[in-house]
């Protein structure tokens, strides 16, 4: 499994694109989930020019580092939340990536209530159908107020498309969901199709997200329960700290290089 360890950029929020790179890289990632959230990390857009995205795959190229995933979270009950969805396909066409990343609210203080999935699967379906031509997945994210869990993700894919998998994040279930990884992880691994590899400590409402391994998750059980599930998709890591933001890039590429570490002695 330590083959399928990437770095998601969002990791390097407030930082640029290369100090992420260059960072993970030295820790010793080698594969990136690039974030394209606009109005948070936006390492990557589909409003970039030809220019700007050559140069990007050039920075990644020199670290020897392979996009795995297109970080695109967009609110789908909204026209310019699917549209940013169908933007950032050509994306993940650009970067030679099979996912797309979302989830099905705003990328933070997403309150909004879902009453009716009618509207969601009709929203979303000039995106399954873009994903279905250009051969990519869709992975929504266990994330805000409406689908906080792996079961809850797994009922509302199976009502979608086959090209609708989860994005199952360890620690957004504990923080919005109030609900422990592990049986809920068990429930719907058959689903998964991207991971977010992510610690927490304090309480399950509180925003702290530390290097992995530094918290509270039993990080042996979650991989056997992925090695059970015989998965073989992108584990992506992520450390988001807490409130206050990691104090300096140092900070950022020490939680890293921590992380990379402890995840080579569990995995090997």
């Amino acid at each position: 499994m330590l083959k399928q360890l990437a770095i998601n950029s969002n990791t390097y929020h407030g930082f640029s694109l290369e100090d992420a790179v260059r960072g993970a890289s030295q820790a010793g990632f080698r594969q990136i989930e690039l974030s394209a959230v606009k109005d948070h990390t936006a390492h990557v857009l589909p409003e970039m020019s030809s220019k700007q995205l050559r140069e990007i795959k050039e920075l990644l190229h020199e670290y020897k580092m392979q996009c795995v995933g297109i970080g695109a979270h967009s609110n789908v009950m909204k026209t310019e939340g699917i549209d940013n969805l169908l933007k950032s396909i050509d994306l993940a066409v650009e970067f030679n990536c099979p996912y797309i990343i979302t989830a099905t609210g705003d990328s933070h203080h997403d309150s909004d209530v879902i009453e009716d999935e009618r509207v969601l699967a009709e929203n979303v379906e000039p995106v399954i159908q873009k994903c279905e031509k250009l051969n990519k997945t869709l992975v929504i994210e266990t994330h805000g107020n409406n689908y906080a869990t792996g079961v809850a993700l797994k009922k509302l894919a199976a009502s979608l498309h086959n090209r609708v998998k989860i994005n199952y994040d360890t620690a957004n279930v504990i923080f919005y969901g109030n609900t422990m990884p592990y049986e809920d992880l068990v429930a719907s691994a058959d689903c998964v199709s991207f991971l977010h590899l992510k610690d927490k400590r304090g309480s399950n409402n509180e925003w702290n997200f530390p290097a992995i391994g530094d918290g509270n998750l039993d990080f042996r059980k979650i991989f056997g329960i992925l090695k059970e599930a015989a998965y073989k998709g992108p584990i992506s890591v992520e450390i988001e700290f807490t409130s206050a933001g990691p104090a300096n890039l140092e900070e950022v590429n020490e939680a890293i290089k921590r992380s990379y570490n402890y995840l080579s002695r569990l995995l090997e």
